[in-house]
């Protein structure tokens, strides 16, 4: 069963960068889509950008232009590198793998794995 931990979360200065790692085990990532998810306290899980198995991707508005998803297939893992970074980014990142990446899919969260979430602190 396929397994996906977070890595790489941790306290970054406003306009600074960060790259989570979302790494798979179990079975083979290549198979499937990935999402990154983030929630920030009191408010509902939101997606932020997927990627697809033909490394198709889409982002949310709010991190267009900032943040990038990546996929290595080689080495089962998936990242989102965050560039300047606002405190409104400031959440829990979770990744999860499913099978498609579009809006619809990631705005209804409709992935069947998930991973058990990294924090992303950005404050000054």
């Amino acid at each position: 069963q396929l397994q996906l931990v977070e890595s790489g979360g941790g306290l970054v200065q406003p306009g600074g960068s960060l790259r989570l790692s979302c790494a798979a085990s179990g079975y083979t990532l290549s198979y499937y889509s990935i999402g990154w998810f983030r929630q920030a306290p009191g408010k509902e899980r939101e997606g932020v950008a997927c990627i697809g198995r033909d490394e198709s991707t889409y982002y949310v508005d709010s991190v267009k232009g900032r943040f990038t998803i990546l996929r290595d297939n080689a080495k089962n893992t998936g990242y989102l590198q965050m560039s300047t970074v606002k405190p409104e980014d400031t959440a829990v990142y979770y990744c999860a793998a499913g099978r498609l990446c579009d809006p619809d899919y990631l705005t209804r969260r409709l992935y069947d794995r998930w991973g058990q979430g990294t924090q992303v602190t950005v404050n000054s």
